[in-house]
């Protein structure tokens, strides 16, 4: 799993390791890495937990990444692509007019190549095996008309939907389902303490009243990976309160 450090990635391998998985994560930050381990070590142990810092943004990084997965374990059954950048200054996103190019070749390495390169890594395995599951996690801000998200973000989280459909029609015949989670407003370090104005804005604005919680998106991101699951592939599903509802 791609940032399993924190928030809805450290939740959602929370959620896996109480469930008898092995769990493999990285992060770019030494910091975060370390602290991730601490925290799921002293739950769950360490046997069933790999945790390497690894660069998203740099290909040779994640071929080492999963070089070393696969001669301590094995292939991975099951690949999320959860990490995300979204670069925000004093006043919120960059302007669109302003967005430099790189900064918006740097978000896209993250969200969305950093993604593809992960399936590439995995998919040759799940295929051999016939079976795996592939959650991207998008995001409200790739479903509809974005309130707070940078253009670059957004950009990045609508193509994890494209690059999923993509690969549905390759892989599902495989034993191999690809699905999407997109978030909507969760209470994590990224989004801040509820009571900033953004956040009450954001409240305001859903049925539900209240963020999310990122155990509520982990559950969503573990059933999709479950065997019960085996026949949804090319699904969306919104975890966002009620604030976009497609239905």
């Amino acid at each position: 799993m791609t940032g399993g450090t924190s928030g809805i990635g450290l939740a959602t391998a929370r959620y896996l390791l109480a469930r008898g998985h092995r769990v493999a994560i990285f992060g770019q930050r030494s910091a975060s890495v370390e602290s991730a381990v601490q925290i799921l070590s002293s739950d769950f142990g360490s046997e069933r937990l790999f945790a390497r810092i690894t660069d998203l943004a740099a290909p040779a990084e994640i071929t080492t990444f999963f070089e070393d997965l696969r001669s301590c374990w094995r292939t991975p059954e099951i690949l999320i692509c959860n990490a995300g950048v979204s670069p925000k200054g004093p006043n919120g996103p960059t302007p669109f007019q302003t967005l430099t190019l790189n900064e918006w070749n740097d978000v896209l390495a993250v969200n969305l190549t950093g993604a593809m390169l992960c399936c590439q890594a995995v998919v040759p395995g799940m295929v051999a095996e016939k079976f795996g599951r592939i959650v991207f996690v998008g995001s409200l801000a790739g479903r509809a008309v974005p309130r707070i998200a940078g253009s670059a973000y957004v950009v990045s989280k609508a193509a994890l939907s494209g690059l999923a459909r993509s690969l549905v029609p390759l892989l599902t015949p495989q034993g191999i389902t690809v699905n999407v989670v997109a978030p909507g407003r969760i209470a994590t370090e990224m989004s801040g303490a509820s009571s900033n104005e953004t956040n009450r804005a954001a409240i305001a604005r859903i049925p539900a009243g209240r963020l999310g919680e990122p155990e509520e998106v982990a559950a969503a991101i573990g059933f999709l990976t479950s065997e019960k699951a085996a026949f949804i592939s090319g699904a969306i599903i919104d975890v966002n309160g009620g604030e976009y509802a497609p239905v």
